[in-house]
């Protein structure tokens, strides 16, 4: 499938919900723990996947601001596997060329993933092959606050006046100001919703929603995401007319 892929018409960013770990375990009869951790195997394959055909971006949603309320149990596993993960995959990242970064609400995160994080991206800082940008403790109401509170701060300070803010002001306040908008948004597990992931950015990104679970999500299903984002139509308000007309 991967030859069917046109080089020249990729999305520099995709980003991706990772649905359907806890259902996936539950289907085998296990804990939803155990579905997170099949979901690195795929994290994994679709990191490598991305820097095979030339991607620039990659966005995965791994924990949201409400996943804090699910049970303390599975909240405190996740946790660990979080900084177990990054621990073990950090050296394997820099050998590929995978930058890593971060955005979200780390205060809230636990101080040992922090430091991990931390120490990740310093390895990788000076990576160039892919960006792989780990949404954690994300969710966009929570962003979108943050930066009108940005935007609020410059404007008493006299950094910014009332004139001057527009969309790109306020792009710059936000936690993915240095990357580009994703093209194509990716959800897992058959659920057809954002789920307060990237409101702002995703205004015109082309959704793409699978049946399957992210335990089973592999490059091949990658490679079809892309190719269904190829053969559609992106006009941004013009009309088909229009994009002949320009070609």
């Amino acid at each position: 499938m991967i030859d069917l892929i046109d080089k020249q018409k990729l999305p520099r960013h995709v980003a991706i919900i990772m649905d359907g770990n806890g259902r996936w375990a539950k289907e085998r009869g296990k804990d939803r723990l155990f579905g997170h951790q099949h979901g690195v195997i795929s994290v994994r394959e679709v990191v490598e996947g991305c820097a095979e055909i030339g991607i620039e971006y990659l966005t995965l949603y791994a924990f949201s601001t409400e996943n804090w309320n699910r049970p303390e149990s599975e909240v405190k596993g996740l946790m660990e596997l979080l900084v177990a993960t990054i621990r073990k995959e950090a050296e394997s990242l820099h050998r590929n060329g995978v930058k890593l970064h971060v955005i979200g609400d780390l205060q809230s995160l636990p101080e040992a993933c922090v430091d991990e994080l931390n120490e990740a991206m310093a390895i990788t800082a000076g990576n160039t092959t892919l960006n792989l940008i780990l949404a954690l403790s994300y969710s966009s109401k929570w962003e979108i606050v943050d930066a009108a509170r940005k935007i609020a701060h410059k404007v008493i300070t006299g950094e910014l006046t009332e004139a001057e803010i527009n969309e790109d002001a306020f792009k710059q306040c936000l936690a993915t100001a240095e990357f580009p908008d994703p093209e194509l948004m990716i959800r897992t597990s058959g659920e057809h919703r954002i789920s307060n992931f990237l409101l702002f950015q995703l205004a015109y990104a082309e959704l793409y929603f699978t049946h399957t679970h992210w335990p089973d999500f592999r490059k091949e299903n990658l490679y079809e995401a892309v190719l269904n984002y190829q053969n559609r139509e992106r006009r941004f308000g013009k009309i088909s007319e229009q994009l002949r007309k320009e070609a």
